[in-house]
């Protein structure tokens, strides 16, 4: 009987022992995710609890954004040091890391370095050179230490069709790149040294997909740059890609399980941050503090109908350009446009500095009905694949059904559907970043007039007793 019951318990301290061992191989990290911020300050209270409850339970929580934190609110885009309170307020959550987004850059070279040097968190890009005369100080990766496992995060921005991110080229004057997936490949060897690698992705949903092809040895991405609600996260190639619509509506909370020093288990849920109930009430008076700006208030115009569309704003924002400048034909790009809805009532400074946050240049040029067709084209190449918004004329647009990104055909007619005349010459308005982008051939690339495109909208606004653009459309399209 003694010798069963010293078997008996030496079984069990075996069973307890391996029990304790296996729970000591097993181990998890947990991250919060944001993309696309957009300034949305006014959100921030609500994150700072969101994370500030994560903490609790998991003290090792890593937090991150996947860039584009600035530029969508005048509160902090036009703050004596533009985009600082977004700064601030990510310094006070905590933020371990943040890669740049193609907005980063609207900051011009000397801002963005500026706001790199009053960050407490680490900027990560590896496929971006600045040159070391502009004292921008990113890091290409970083290691993360969670309770002795090694975290290793790699950070890159997408390129348009100019090799540079979706800014004006001046923001990016002094600055080199190299597209993600070359720079990506560089940096497998942080799979040997690290338990788990990450990259952080301002390249776009269908970009990280393809990316994901292309390196299994990491583990996760964390995207930013389209604003695609994923469900939670997708599993592609044995990596989990999360990412959210823009403007804080979501965050990700991301649980990897490593077990034996491997990653087991992926999970990644959404957390509703403008539906969190509590706040925290330090970044609360921040906000507070930021918000104080009567000017932005100040009413403009009546908008008797609600706008319910981009087009429709856009169509209003080309019309300004036009009746401002006294121009025949403005052109808007897509993607120039903020947001695409605004409710009936007042319309506000605040409204418009939203619609149009990019401080952009109005340039005014003389050109042909040829070289304006050729130029909407090559906006629509060089804007994502997404025809402009225009004022003083009418376009239907024919895409090839072969090739989505490709236009068939471009009918241009007057707004009471006349002909449009391709030899006579017209006076046409834009901003400076449509100037910059189009490169089909022109007699005149244009002249600034010394005035923000959005100080036109404002101005134009100011002299309507009301408008109302309800329906609205310009633009027609069909695939054949």
């Amino acid at each position: 009987m003694k010798n069963y019951c010293q078997t008996a318990l030496s079984f069990f301290i075996f069973v307890s022992s391996f029990s304790l061992c296996a729970q000591a191989l097993r181990h998890e990290v947990h991250i919060l995710s944001a993309n696309d911020m957009h300034a949305a300050i006014e959100a921030f209270p609500q994150l700072a609890d969101v994370a500030d409850s994560l903490r609790t339970l998991y003290p090792g929580l890593l937090v991150f954004a996947a860039g584009d934190n600035r530029t969508g609110d005048p509160l902090n885009d036009m703050y004596e040091i533009p985009a600082y309170p977004m700064v601030a307020l990510m310094n006070q959550v905590g933020f371990n890391a943040t890669t740049l987004g193609n907005h980063e850059f609207d900051s011009t070279p000397s801002g963005l370095a500026r706001l790199i040097t009053l960050s407490n968190f680490s900027y990560l890009c590896a496929n971006a050179f600045p040159a070391d005369s502009l004292g921008i100080h990113l890091r290409p990766c970083q290691v993360f230490d969670v309770e002795g496992l090694r975290v290793g995060v790699v950070g890159a921005v997408q390129l348009g069709t100019h090799g540079i991110p979706d800014t004006h080229p001046d923001n990016c004057r002094g600055i080199s790149f190299k597209s993600v997936n070359e720079t990506v490949a560089q940096y497998e060897w942080l799979r040997k040294q690290c338990d788990i690698v990450i990259l952080l992705s301002h390249n776009g949903y269908e970009a990280d997909v393809a990316t994901s092809a292309l390196f299994p040895w990491i583990d996760l991405i964390i995207g930013g740059h389209t604003h695609t609600q994923l469900d939670g996260g997708e599993m592609h190639n044995g990596i989990l890609i999360t990412q959210n619509v823009n403007r804080l509506k979501k965050v990700t909370h991301i649980t990897l399980v490593l077990d034996g020093g491997k990653v087991v288990e992926k999970r990644a849920e959404n957390i509703d941050v403008r539906a969190w109930k509590g706040q925290n009430k330090v970044v609360a008076d921040m906000v507070r503090f930021f918000s104080d700006a009567p000017a932005f208030s100040r009413v403009l115009t009546q908008a008797a109908q609600p706008f319910t569309s981009y087009e429709e704003l856009g169509c209003m924002m080309c019309d300004a350009f036009a009746a401002e400048t006294g121009a025949d034909v403005a052109i808007e790009n897509l993607g120039g446009v903020r947001y695409g809805e605004l409710p009936a009532g007042p319309i506000t400074v605040s409204d418009v500095l939203r619609l149009d946050p990019f401080g952009n240049e109005a340039v005014v040029m003389e050109l042909t009905g040829q070289e304006l067709r050729d130029m909407l084209i090559s906006c629509c190449d060089n804007d994502a694949f997404k025809f402009p918004y225009v004022s003083g004329l009418c376009c239907q647009v024919v895409k090839d059904r072969k090739d989505s990104l490709s236009i068939k055909k471009l009918v241009l007619t007057t707004p009471d559907g006349g002909k449009f005349n391709l030899k006579r010459k017209y006076r046409v308005a834009t901003n400076s970043y449509v100037a910059s982008i189009c490169d089909s051939p022109r007699s005149d690339q244009g002249h600034a007039i010394n005035h923000k495109t959005a100080d036109l909208i404002i101005a134009y606004l100011e002299k309507q007793q009301a408008v109302n653009y309800q329906g609205v459309r310009r633009i027609t399209i069909s695939v054949k």
